[in-house]
């Protein structure tokens, strides 16, 4: 055999699983077609979601009526998070960008303004931290916020961490670990075996954590592979000029036109704004997303139009058909999988790696995985 685990992906959900089971001192390789350097990572070029991210880590912001087993993920994740980051952090001698401001949504209508004010109860109701703020307070934490701004609620367990920083601490972290990194692609697992573009791999255990690419590696579950769907997102990324103090504190939320928008301030001054949501495959950045972002984002918070525009990128996240990640066995003496993570993958990244690395060596991962296993799909095809 060539190793003891092998990992088919190396985006934030794979190169995580890869360090934490090198950890238990498992041989771990992990393939990915770009080799985890960052000379490949020009997000223009890259189909990789990880790079294309604002890296919100958001239970609370993110948790919609009707999605009661995803919020309870999302809350045992980001229990977990800080610890795990500040794991990673030491493992692989860097910062990730972790900030801990928490989310300010606000609303500019009396109808935005109602709509926040029932999520808010709801949230309140499943016992989760959200403090309504009126219009001058919201302006008096964010002082740049556009005077139309109506009220806010504040939730302050949200945290952010940048993507970027965060992958390439978890390579690090995965290298002095003593992961090994193939550059190819993955197009077939059989049991325990991986066959990519160039080879044959074989491993007591292969994991499939490649993201929306899972769905064209053959050999996995028809009704996995059909469950999960490339979102195409577009995302902004702003600099602040030399003469201009950071013009948020939080992260930021708002519905703008009937837009839902978001924006990420990162220690080092960028800003980043989000993204549309589109059910398309292409990773194509229009010239209509780049318009409406910054139009939104201007009648938000109208000094961002003092920035320095760095950036436009467009990438895929994972999807699935009930917006839910998978993680567990494909059958019996399949791979596992631990892949759909969709909005969520780096918020969900700690508690994938511990559940994948929990079934690796023969234990039960977290019980708030139980409802997100690959047989759910089957049963829904049957």
């Amino acid at each position: 055999m060539d190793a003891d685990v092998i990992v088919a992906g190396g985006g934030v959900i794979g190169t995580a699983i890869a360090w934490r089971a090198a950890r238990t001192g498992l041989k771990v390789i992990l393939v990915d077609p770009g080799g985890g350097d960052p000379v490949n990572d020009d997000p223009r070029t890259s189909d990789r979601a990880s790079l294309v991210a604002a890296g919100m880590l958001g239970p609370v912001s993110e948790s919609v009526f009707g999605e009661q087993d995803l919020l309870n993920l999302n809350l045992h994740a980001i229990d977990r998070f800080p610890s795990f980051n500040a794991e990673l952090e030491q493992a692989a001698n860097t910062t990730t960008g972790l900030r801990t401001e928490g989310t300010l949504a606000v609303a500019y209508d009396n109808g935005d303004l109602a709509a926040l004010d029932r999520l808010t109860d709801f949230r309140h109701s499943i016992g989760l931290k959200a403090e309504r703020l009126d219009a001058r307070e919201c302006r008096r934490r964010e002082p740049f916020l556009a005077p139309s701004t109506r009220g806010g609620v504040l939730a302050t367990g949200d945290l952010s961490v940048d993507n970027r920083r965060y992958l390439a601490a978890l390579r690090q972290a995965a290298a002095r670990a003593g992961v090994a990194t193939i550059k190819d692609k993955a197009t077939e697992v059989t049991g325990t075996t991986l066959r990519t573009a160039t080879k044959k791999l074989t491993a007591r255990h292969v994991v499939v954590a490649a993201g929306h690419a899972t769905r064209a590696i053959d050999g996995l579950p028809d009704e996995v592979r059909k469950a999960i769907r490339p979102v195409k997102g577009q995302i902004l990324r702003l600099r602040h000029p030399g003469n201009l103090p950071h013009i948020l504190t939080h992260t930021v939320r708002a519905i703008v036109q009937g837009h839902d928008l978001y924006l990420v301030p990162r220690m080092d001054g960028e800003l980043v704004v989000g993204a549309t949501q589109e059910e398309r495959d292409d990773r194509d950045v229009t010239a209509g997303a780049v318009h409406d972002l910054l139009r939104d984002a201007t009648t938000a918070v109208p000094a961002v139009s003092e920035l320095v525009f760095a950036e436009a990128s467009a990438g895929l996240r994972p999807g699935t058909s009930d917006n839910g990640p998978i993680l567990g066995l494909a059958g019996d003496g399949g791979p596992l999988i631990a892949a759909g993570h969709y909005r969520n993958g780096i918020l969900l990244s700690a508690g994938t790696a511990d559940a994948v690395t929990a079934l690796l060596c023969g234990q039960d991962p977290h019980p708030a995985w139980l409802p997100f296993t690959p047989g759910r799909f089957r049963k829904i095809t049957a």
